[in-house]
């Protein structure tokens, strides 16, 4: 149905910045909201970032002021600019997508480590 790939995952210096990106392929007609969810070792998986068809987007308080998520509708990608990266950061991220009936998938994940 929908396939999301995920990339730009890696090691990093605390301070630093990474850009993630997520490209959906498939069935990939009615997808509205797209984003990104994270998983820290021994904790439950969080909400990071989430962006519409329309351009509204919604962050985590933790992140607000230092990630900004973006989208290209043609490309059916979204993208996740990670700056003034922290330890706390370092998770498995994973990108979402949501149709408008309410179907959401999953990419298998990418992983960013935050070295301090």
């Amino acid at each position: 149905q929908v396939q999301l790939v995920e990339s730009g995952g890696g090691l990093v210096q605390a301070g630093g910045s990474l850009r993630l990106s997520c490209a959906a392929s498939g069935m990939v007609s009615n997808i509205n909201a797209m984003g990104w969810y994270r998983q820290a070792p021994g904790k439950q998986r969080e909400l990071v970032a989430t962006i519409t068809s329309g351009g509204s987007t919604n962050y985590a308080d933790s992140v607000k002021g230092r990630f900004t998520i973006s989208r290209d509708n043609a490309k059916n990608t979204v993208y996740l600019q990670m700056n003034s990266l922290k330890s706390e950061d370092t998770a498995v991220y994973y990108c979402n997508a949501e149709k408008y009936s309410g179907i959401r998938y999953w990419g298998k994940g990418t992983l960013v480590t935050v070295s301090s």
